[in-house]
C-alpha cells in the first residue's frame, strides 16, 4: 500500500513540485495546504501516514510549522509522522522536536528535495516511525559543542555509529555503510546507551535520547 502524504507549503510552485516528485515516487498525495490552519484540518480529515511541513508558513511566518507539528502529534500521536522542511539552518527547532521524544519526526533543508532518492527515503522513514535529521544541522550543532562533552567517553567507532543514528539510519543501514554486521552495530548501540547512562526502555526512546545527547553536545 502506498504511503499517504499531505504537503503543507505556502509557495505554490514549490508545493506543486514536491507533490509531483512524490507522485512519481509512488506516494499517495491525499491533500495540500497553504497554511498551518489548513494543514491541521487536512490531517484531521485524511489521517495521512506523514505530513511534509514547511517550518515558516502562514499565518505567522515564524515557527508555525513547529507549532502545527506539536498539534498533530498531540492529536494523532505516532500515527502521523511529520517531516519538516526549512530554507535555512535552524538547529534550535530540531532540538525542540527531539526533546519531546516523539518518533516519526524529521527535519531536512529544502535543498535535499533535489536528491529525489534521499528525499523519498526520508519520507518513508518518517512515515514508518523513524527519524531524519539533516546532516548539515548535525554538523552545525557539533561545531558548537560544549567544552564539557558528554560524548568524551565514546570511542571513535561509537561516535561514528551515533552520528549515523542521528541522521536517522536504521541499524542495518549503519551496518551497510560501515561494512559491519547488524549484530555488531547492536553491540555498539548497547555500549553507547550504557556510557550515556540511558536506562533500558523501548528502543526508539533510547535512540532518541542518545541522538538528543549527541546534538546537544555543542
Amino acid at each position: 500500500m502506498a504511503v499517504r502524504v499531505v504537503v503543507a507549503e505556502d509557495s505554490v510552485l514549490l508545493r506543486e513540485g514536491i507533490v509531483r516528485l512524490l507522485l512519481e515516487e509512488g506516494f499517495d498525495v491525499c491533500g495540500q495546504a497553504g497554511d498551518a490552519d489548513e494543514l491541521l484540518r487536512l490531517v484531521d480529515d485524511t489521517a495521512p501516514d506523514v505530513a511534509i511541513v514547511d517550518i515558516r508558513m502562514p499565518p505567522g511566518l515564524a515557527d508555525d510549522g513547529i507549532r502545527a507539528t506539536q498539534a498533530i502529534k498531540s492529536r494523532h500521536g505516532d500515527a502521523v509522522g511529520v517531516l519538516l522542511l526549512s530554507q535555512y539552518l535552524e538547529p534550535e527547532f530540531a532540538l525542540r522536536l527531539l526533546d519531546e521524544g516523539r518518533s516519526g519526526l524529521g527535519y531536512l533543508l529544502k535543498d535535499r528535495i533535489t536528491n529525489i532518492g534521499e528525499f523519498a527515503e526520508a519520507v518513508r522513514r518518517v512515515a514508518g516511525g523513524g527519524s531524519v535529521i539533516d546532516q548539515a544541522i548535525v554538523a552545525q550543532l557539533l561545531a558548537r559543542r560544549r567544552r564539557a562533552d558528554p560524548l568524551e567517553q565514546l570511542t571513535d567507532r561509537e561516535r561514528e555509529v551515533l552520528g549515523f543514528m542521528a541522521e536517522g539510519h536504521s541499524n542495518q543501514a549503519i551496518a551497510d555503510r560501515m561494512g559491519l554486521s547488524e549484530k555488531t552495530i547492536e553491540s555498539y548501540n548497547g555500549a553507547i546507551f550504557g556510557k550515556l547512562a540511558l536506562e533500558p526502555a523501548p528502543e526508539v526512546h533510547r535512540r532518541v535520547r542518545a541522538v538528543l545527547t549527541y546534538l546537544q553536545a555543542r
